[in-house]
């Protein structure tokens, strides 16, 4: 089986999509499921590029006992090419993310992380950056929760 390739994706890449990337490689790796994937993260901007991810994030998620070890990069035109799913945080990273696909050839790939959310209770992953401790764990909480749906859509469309 060919891995199915996810790059997750937010603003600047130090909160966001690499909590998406850590809860998503843990539960993938609970079930014994990491094989099948390759999983990456990066921002529309590169800002933060060559950053680890934001120390509060990093803090909130091992206290879940996850662990957040992605660099910052910027999304760019080949990884349209070399994703089959480019996950975004919220409608801003849409409209950005598709600026490094002008022809819209893969539009098709950009899917909003919360549509898997099955009580779709929250229509994006808030951006944490100026808040405190239970900003970055509501962040979590919506991560984990997308993710589970994410590899149950996975599963059920293979």
């Amino acid at each position: 089986m060919n891995k199915k390739k996810i790059l997750f994706v937010c603003l600047g890449n130090i909160c966001r999509s690499p909590a998406a990337e850590g809860v998503f490689k843990s539960i993938i790796a609970q079930k014994g499921l990491d094989d099948n994937f390759y999983v990456d993260s990066a921002g529309t901007n590169g800002f933060h590029n060559g950053e680890e991810a934001d120390s509060r994030m990093k803090r909130r998620a091992a206290i879940r006992g996850v662990i957040l070890n992605s660099i910052s990069r910027q999304v760019t035109s080949d990884d349209f090419e070399i994703f089959d799913y480019i996950i975004v945080m919220d409608d801003s990273n849409i409209e950005n993310v598709k600026k490094f696909n002008p022809s819209g050839s893969s539009h098709y790939k950009i899917h909003k992380f919360t549509n898997f959310i099955e009580n779709k209770a929250h229509n994006h992953v808030p951006d944490p950056y100026w808040g405190d401790d239970k900003d970055f764990d509501l962040v979590l909480d919506i991560v984990e929760n997308a993710s589970l749906g994410f590899i149950s859509y996975l599963e059920n469309n293979k």
